[in-house]
């Protein structure tokens, strides 16, 4: 399998909103990976209520998914025990429930990188020890 980024929120809804001060950086990167970007339904769930307030935002976050460019790549009702174990071990963080499914992903599909603005990443491991590759803004 070939082998693709993951996508978490920000990026998203950075490439959305003109506003963001990722948005440039996260315009670039859609069209600089291969799609479709793969990600989960809480990151949907997340980019929806952040672009509620953006003129079509929720149907534009949906436009992504109809076009292809992004796909949803997980079930957590299939991965319950792992997430769980993932929100004990970074409770400290605190880790988000779609950072858990990003993680749980990563350790499914061995992505490229996780396309991200969220500096957590740096301190999630996949598999417990192993760094995930990241791709974010300089500044982050």
């Amino acid at each position: 399998m070939t082998q693709r980024v993951l996508l978490d929120t920000g990026p998203l809804v950075a490439a959305l909103d003109r506003r963001d001060r990722y948005h440039a950086w996260a315009k670039e990167q859609f069209h600089l990976q291969r799609a479709p970007l793969l990600t989960c339904e809480a990151v949907v769930t997340e980019a929806c209520h952040l672009v509620r307030n953006l003129p079509k935002g929720k149907q534009n976050v949906l436009r992504l998914f109809r076009s292809g460019a992004v796909v949803v790549a997980f079930r957590f009702t299939d991965h319950v025990e792992a997430l769980t174990n993932l929100l004990d071990r970074y409770a400290n963080v605190p880790m988000s429930f779609a950072d858990a499914c990003l993680v749980c992903m990563a350790e499914l599909h061995d992505p490229r990188a996780i396309l991200t603005i969220d500096g957590d990443f740096k301190v999630y491991r996949k598999n417990v020890r192993q760094i995930i590759p990241t791709i974010m803004p300089e500044d982050r």
